[in-house]
């Protein structure tokens, strides 16, 4: 498999690094596994695809986010996807807020989506050359 580099992949990965312990998955990981590589070795990672996928060290689960093995989600802390078109946007928060996970989206230009609706907080991230969105479920926000 080719690995095609993004710009700010090793900040992204730092970040969820630092800030995330346990399950973290990444949705719709396609030709982009560059993250999910450096999160590899300090967190357990699953990865999934609509297509077929195999990377050495990466636990990869075939799924479709629009009709979800909810399993798979559940007991995640976070949620991410590089580059998600913007109707795959919707269908990974409705996911996240069901599992309670944060979700991180580093979207392709301008394919951003307002989530607002699925978590109490959402803000955008400079984190060295990394530029994302991460939007959080408030604890207890009953």
């Amino acid at each position: 498999m080719v690995v095609i580099m993004f710009r700010g992949h090793k900040d992204l990965a730092e970040y969820i690094a630092s800030s995330y312990r346990g399950k973290v998955i990444e949705v719709g990981i396609g030709k982009h596994p560059e993250v999910a590589l450096l999160l590899k070795d300090h967190m357990e990672i699953i990865a999934t695809d609509t297509s077929d996928l195999s990377m050495k060290g990466i636990t990869f689960i075939r799924d479709d986010i629009f009709d979800p093995n909810i399993h798979i989600y559940e007991g995640a802390s976070l949620i991410y996807s590089i580059r998600p078109p913007v109707e795959i946007q919707h269908a990974i928060a409705s996911v996240a807020r069901r599992v309670g996970a944060d979700v991180i989206i580093r979207p392709f230009a301008s394919e951003k989506t307002d989530l607002t609706k699925y978590f109490d907080e959402s803000k955008l991230i400079n984190y060295g050359s990394a530029v994302f969105y991460l939007y959080r479920i408030k604890i207890n926000s009953d």
